[in-house]
């Protein structure tokens, strides 16, 4: 499960720097700022959650726990729920459709689920 968790965070990361990329170059000239910052805020938050996915993979290498492999699920659910509901948000206002504003609604659970991660990591290198 370690590997998984390190090939996927390497794949999220060539991912947000590619969205990084698109966001500052092609997206700068189509999307007013609030919903240009809206997309900054989805990739540095995946990019922070890279992070926190690596180390998660690290850990359970050597204390292979299941609150490790938890909280890698957790961080995994947080940047599908948290940075994906703010990927949908930008595209549906670059695309002009307004009726899916209710994508924002899932945006906290991605939150809940990064701070859920975040503190079982936590557990686990306390009590480990």
């Amino acid at each position: 499960m370690h590997k998984r968790f390190l090939v996927t965070a390497c794949i999220l990361a060539a991912i947000s720097v590619a969205l990084g990329a698109f966001g500052a170059h092609a997206l700068k000239e189509l999307l007013p700022p609030a919903s240009l910052n809206t997309f900054e805020t989805a990739v540095r938050y995946q990019f922070y959650h890279v992070f926190a996915l690596a180390i998660t993979g690290i850990l359970y290498k050597y204390c292979p726990r299941k609150i490790i492999k938890n909280a890698g699920w957790f961080f995994l659910t947080g940047i599908l729920l948290f940075s994906g509901s703010l990927y949908l948000i930008t595209f549906f206002t670059l695309t002009g459709n307004n009726q899916f504003h209710w994508v924002g609604a899932i945006t906290p659970l991605g939150g809940i689920s990064f701070i859920a991660g975040w503190l079982l990591l936590a557990i686990s290198v306390g009590k480990s």
